[in-house]
């Protein structure tokens, strides 16, 4: 921790969550500060920084204002190319992100999560477990809250962070005490020069700094974490997990059945073995069976008993529009995955249910190649349906392979469709596999649709059995 920062410019560039939070800590801890913003302020945080008398612009970055910084903290979705920032190394000035900021000024305990896939279900799993475990705990980073609007108070013993390799590209000191990596697969790779290697060491910087006193848990079963973390030259305590038991590793965490699991916080030959049960958990697939592992050792690590764990993983609940539940209509359950924008993402959500799926797909094509999806559809899915403006290369793709492949326009049209088709014990899967705008607003603007008709066909029903 510093003292206070009298007499220093912080600039913040871009005024979200992040941007607002960085500021108001800034400004309490003595700094003059300014905020940036090429678009538009929401008035919520326009609010906030009139109320705190801090200066702002909107519409333009003014170099003459920014480049008198002493330091600048950027938006994570600001990227190196934009002229503002190439116009700051110019001038050598700093930039860091609002963590690096957050981590100078808080005592607590920081729990940070990263990975390609699953971070934000690890995060709010890894805040719920040690919230009903009655410990005093924050829930910050990508999952829309400002830890460092948070630290101004300080309140916490423990903050779970969730970090986006963008976020951590702008870290340099800043020290978690638990890292978790849970996966690194190729995205966002036009931000890293089109390198998995860039990609992977930008996530690889949420342990850097750690020392002996920190813990490291990842993924073992990730090839290119394997590839890219020299494990022997770290002085970090490692906890590595697998979906199974493995010769070739010193295993914090796996599986011993579907729904048991075996934790050993000192992985060697003198460890510690227990078994925890995971199932009450609601989680559905194998890469949330990864995610529910690494937030256990996340608990185990903060003190939370193997009973309270096994408690609260019953009440547990996901972020929306991730593989939730939303009805069942005739027998068959109907589930919101409409944050799968991606292949990935889709490969995840039917791969992890076992039962007969009716899947609605489509969208705005971000250059996908469905060609990984194809067997596993052809042995899961009953029939897709697509929802999309233009679905002739999702139509291309599957038509060959699967036994029905039907066209909406709507999604209320869609859900209709996948309740005629769907039998008892099947599920509907809203699964897009593309971006949304085509025929929505956002991602969430879709789940909620698909929720509302999925609502809208359960009540006509109901209603028609009353009058028969």
């Amino acid at each position: 921790m510093t003292a206070t920062a009298n007499g220093q410019r912080l600039v913040v560039l871009g005024s979200g969550e992040s941007g607002v939070g960085a500021a108001l800590l800034a400004q309490a801890k003595g700094y003059d500060v300014f905020v940036s913003d090429a678009g538009t302020l929401k008035p919520s945080y326009k609010e906030k920084l009139q109320a705190a008398d801090i200066r702002f612009e909107e519409g333009q970055h003014t170099l003459s204002e920014i480049l008198t910084a002493t330091e600048v903290v950027k938006s994570p979705g600001i990227p190196e190319k934009a002229p503002v920032v190439q116009a700051l190394r110019e001038k050598q000035i700093p930039i860091i992100s609002e963590i690096e900021l957050a981590g100078r000024y808080t005592r607590a305990q920081c729990i940070c999560i990263t990975g390609t896939n699953g971070k934000t279900t690890t995060t709010l799993l890894t805040y719920h477990l040690l919230k009903e475990a009655g410990l005093r705990v924050g829930l910050a980073g990508n999952v829309g809250f400002s830890l460092a609007e948070q630290v101004i108070d300080d309140q916490f013993d423990y903050y779970v962070v969730e970090m986006s390799s963008f976020q951590l590209d702008d870290t340099y000191d800043f020290q978690p005490w638990v890292s978790v990596l849970l996966n690194i697969t190729p995205d966002h790779l036009d931000r890293y020069d089109y390198s998995l290697e860039k990609y992977a060491q930008s996530k690889l910087r949420i342990m850097r700094n750690q020392d002996s006193q920190g813990y490291f848990i990842y993924n073992a079963d990730d090839e290119t974490i394997q590839r890219y973390f020299q494990a022997a030259l770290r002085p970090v305590r490692q906890l590595p997990f697998s979906l199974h038991a493995r010769p070739d590793y010193h295993l914090a965490g796996y599986y011993t059945g579907e729904e048991r699991l075996c934790v050993d916080l000192e992985p060697g030959y003198y460890g510690k073995t227990e078994e925890i049960s995971t199932s009450s958990s609601p989680l559905i697939g194998q890469h949330n069976r990864q995610n529910i592992l690494a937030a256990i050792l996340c608990a185990r690590v903060a003190g939370v008993e193997a009973g309270q764990i096994e408690t609260a993983l019953a009440t547990f609940r996901n972020a929306d529009h991730r593989l939730q539940p939303v009805g069942e209509i005739n027998g068959a359950r109907f589930i919101n995955d409409s944050k799968a924008t991606n292949v990935e993402a889709a490969w995840y959500a039917l791969d992890g249910i076992r039962e007969p799926i009716v899947w609605i797909a489509g969208g705005t094509d971000k250059g996908n190649d469905y060609s990984p999806l194809l067997t596993l559809a052809q042995s899961r899915v009953k029939a897709l349906i697509c929802l999309g403006v233009d679905n002739e290369k999702l139509k291309a793709a599957f038509g060959p392979v699967l036994p029905l492949v039907e066209e909406t326009q709507s999604m209320q049209q869609a859900v209709r469709r996948a309740a005629e088709l769907a039998q008892p014990g099947d599920v509907v899967l809203l699964s897009p596999c593309c971006a949304s705008f085509d025929l929505f607003k956002n991602y969430e603007d879709r789940g909620r649709q698909f929720a509302a008709a999925v609502q809208e066909l359960a009540d006509e029903q109901t209603n028609e059995e009353a009058n028969e």
